[in-house]
């Protein structure tokens, strides 16, 4: 799979944390990859579980992050697709050193184009601009 088709794997996967409690997510993985679309070999399946679960261990530090940059919304307010794409993203920019921050902003507005509404671009790519402006 290409690091795109991961990415989207893994938004996928960590969209299923709305629907879900945190307990539920190693099942949740399992049914996941069973899905005929989702079927990966086993490099890439361990790739995306891997990521998976870092970002689960950091969520609450992603949320509060999210909370802290956006002002007159929450994590509660959002609509789960766009609150996904954020969170994988700020993942990757506070967390993941391998992913430059210009690429995790571009692939989750690519991200927030294909799966979400016609504004989530251009919010999920404000929010992200705030994460930037104060490495500035």
């Amino acid at each position: 799979m290409t690091r795109r088709e991961l990415r989207e794997q893994i938004f996928k996967l960590l969209f299923r944390v709305e629907f879900n409690n945190r307990e539920e997510m190693p099942e949740q993985t399992e049914f996941f990859f069973e899905e005929e679309e989702n079927q990966a070999d086993v490099a890439d399946t361990a790739y995306i579980t891997d990521k998976l679960n870092r970002i689960l261990e950091k969520l609450t530090e992603i949320d509060a992050a999210l909370n802290e940059k956006v002002e007159g919304w929450d994590t509660g307010r959002m609509g789960k697709v766009d609150l996904t794409v954020l969170r994988l993203a700020v993942y990757e920019i506070l967390f993941d050193e391998e992913i430059p921050t210009g690429v995790a902003i571009n692939e989750a507005v690519e991200l927030a184009k294909k799966f979400g509404q016609d504004s989530s671009s251009a919010f999920v790519n404000g929010v992200l601009a705030k994460f930037v402006q104060e490495d500035k």
